[in-house]
């Protein structure tokens, strides 16, 4: 069976209550990760990799993952504004792919769209420096890609208090 979920409310419906979300923001450079805490109202910037060799970078994550006690991970997807899919949407997809042959954690997509245009605002409206908003944004985008799919979530019915 494929940990791989296309469809976002099946992804949703069979998490395991009482546990955080990892959103993962994959750019050519960094991966940006967000969490979410247990109850999957909010989603938090965490941490901002250097990306490196794929086993390395998926072997940090799946120990972020396994200390924060997450049950999923949800991936940003880079369409473009029109929708369709090009190459980093497609990078994406490998990622996922062999993310979860090294992991049991169920994964999904989220569109990500603008995400990264409203991390950079939102740092730019707290004052943030140039270079700290370098520093900090694909994990704040992270947050927002994370975030939206937990609002998504909460209006399914897919909160962890059933």
């Amino acid at each position: 069976m494929s940990r791989i979920f296309s469809d976002f409310a099946v992804f949703g419906k069979q998490l395991e209550p009482c546990r955080a979300l990892l959103g993962l923001d994959l750019g050519t450079k960094t991966i940006g990760i967000a969490v979410s805490d247990t109850s999957r109202v909010v989603a938090s910037p965490l941490i901002t990799i250097e990306r490196g060799k794929f086993r390395n970078d998926a072997t940090r994550i799946i120990d972020i993952a396994n200390g924060r006690n997450a049950c999923g991970v949800i991936i940003g997807l880079p369409r473009n504004m029109n929708g369709t899919e090009g190459p980093r949407c497609q990078a994406s997809r490998v990622f996922a792919r062999e993310f979860a042959n090294l992991t049991r954690l169920p994964i999904s997509f989220w569109d990500e769209r603008l995400s990264t245009r409203a991390a950079e605002l939102s740092l730019v409206e707290v004052g943030e420096s140039r270079r700290r908003r370098k520093k900090v944004i694909d994990r704040v985008a992270a947050s927002i890609i994370l975030q939206n799919a937990l609002d998504f979530l909460a209006e399914e019915g897919c909160r962890v208090d059933r």
